[in-house]
């Protein structure tokens, strides 16, 4: 279960309180839709450069048009990533290297859920190679820029179904226990956590720090891999938080955070000059909310896990982590 920390349960940050980001540099996954969309907008109008790192160009290309009318001066990149390729992984990286002396934000948003088990290009199961495998590489291909940049964060979007997460480093991926939506979902999120945990204790030393978010019951376009039942519910439920968004209303009245409300914990652990290495940031109401301090479940916090998780997932990727994330 995840918990408010009682200090901040009535917090009522907003994006307001992002500072100026001019001359900073962002990279932000999945930014064509939902979350990463809202997380994109909201930075670019604060004037950072926003890398979208999409897996779908063309998507992303119209997300950033859609910046661009409400932020006219936004500086705004489109690279090519999908996260469940490792060669899509390092061509992404090899782009963005090409174009960014430095990274003072780089935010692995990007994410799925699959009803039936699939295979990514490179054999692993989809959901940890696109929630987990993918970040981890592709974090590490970019690590040098980002520790070199003064102040620089890396940020990862788990959920809260991490709590429920178990992970079976001898069938990782599923290829003999029974295969769900949900035990996949859950692994690979919890995968986000303990991954953090360990950069954070690896970056001891530097002046970057890693941290992590959920959204809550965020209203996205995530669900569009899930089963029709849920799609018709969560279809519903955009049509009521569309009706809440209206003057006068509160989204927060039927339960959910819109996508903009979800993304202010990705934001607030991006943004805010109080947020410090291995940080969990999340709604303080757990499904809906505003953005304070929460405390992961038990199982995010197993050092044991988080570093064979880590050797595994160099194992998997090819990818070393270069100096300055050596462990302490």
């Amino acid at each position: 279960m995840v918990k408010s920390l009682g200090s901040e349960t009535n917090s009522e940050w907003t994006a307001d309180e992002i500072p100026d980001l001019s001359g900073k540099t962002a990279i932000v996954t999945g930014a064509n839709a939902g979350l990463g969309f809202e997380t994109a907008r909201i930075l670019a109008a604060r004037g950072a450069f926003v890398v979208l790192a999409c897996r779908n160009p063309s998507k992303a290309a119209d997300a950033a048009e859609r910046i661009l009318v409400s932020s006219p001066s936004a500086n705004l990149q489109v690279v090519a990533l999908d996260l469940s390729s490792l060669e899509s992984v390092r061509a992404a990286a090899e782009s963005i290297r090409a174009q960014c002396d430095r990274i003072d934000l780089l935010i692995n948003n990007a994410g799925t859920a699959n009803i039936r088990r699939e295979v990514s290009s490179d054999g692993f199961e989809l959901t940890l190679a696109t929630n987990h495998l993918g970040p981890f590489a592709f974090t590490g291909l970019l690590l040098d820029r980002v520790i070199t940049t003064p102040g620089a964060r890396i940020i990862t979007v788990s959920s809260r179904a991490h709590a429920r997460g178990v992970l079976e480093f001898d069938d990782l991926h599923f290829t003999r226990r029974p295969y769900t939506l949900t035990t996949a979902y859950a692994q690979s999120k919890l995968a986000g956590l303990l991954f953090t945990h360990e950069l954070h204790r690896r970056l001891a030393g530097t002046d970057t720090i890693a941290a992590a978010a959920h959204p809550g019951t965020a209203i996205t376009e995530f669900v569009q891999n899930m089963s029709r039942p849920v799609r018709v519910i969560s279809t519903v439920t955009q049509k009521l938080a569309a009706w809440a968004t209206l003057p006068g209303r509160d989204p927060l009245v039927i339960g959910v955070n819109t996508a903009t409300q979800g993304a202010l914990t990705t934001l607030r652990a991006a943004a805010d000059p109080q947020v410090r290495g291995g940080e969990f940031y999340g709604p303080h109401q757990g499904a809906k909310g505003h953005p304070v301090r929460v405390e992961p479940a038990p199982n995010a916090y197993d050092k044991a896990a988080q570093q064979r998780l880590w050797s595994e997932s160099e194992r998997l990727t090819g990818v070393r982590y270069p100096a300055g994330a050596d462990r302490s």
